[in-house]
């Protein structure tokens, strides 16, 4: 079986699946023929750093029993100036939510995502500038 497959679904869409049976609509812009109703393969690669790096930082918080309530990735990505289908620089901004967070425990999670569990992070870095930064929310107990 496929790790992946991806089924044309008419116009410029197409499905994808996963061998779990998990899928994701994959569509082009009005520009291009496409309706516009999927993500596009390059967000969805975005899409799939942000999710990686994610549920790597949420892991290590909890092994580091951190009191996180909330955590949400946000992606900036510049594209070459003459290759618009080609990232240079990716930057990821997390906003951790929780009660008396430890700021090196955060950044100390975000390193290690980066560089030793997340594979987008390590497939996209051979070909973009991937940064980090983060803010830490208060919340009550």
């Amino acid at each position: 079986m496929a790790d992946a497959e991806v089924t044309w679904v008419g116009g410029m869409a197409f499905e994808g699946t996963t061998p779990t049976g998990h899928t994701v609509v994959l569509d082009a812009g009005e520009a291009v023929g496409g309706e516009n109703k999927g993500f596009r393969p390059l967000s969805l690669l975005l899409v799939g750093l942000a999710g990686c790096t994610a549920m790597d930082v949420i892991s290590i918080l909890r092994k580091k029993r951190q009191d996180v309530t909330g955590l949400q990735v946000r992606v900036e990505a510049e594209r070459a100036p003459d290759h618009p289908k080609v990232y240079t620089d990716i930057v990821l901004e997390f906003i951790v939510q929780g009660h008396d967070v430890d700021e090196r425990a955060v950044a100390r999670a975000i390193e290690l995502s980066q560089t030793k569990y997340c594979s987008a992070s390590g497939m996209l870095g051979k070909v973009a500038q991937i940064s980090a930064q983060y803010r830490i929310e208060e919340v009550a107990p």
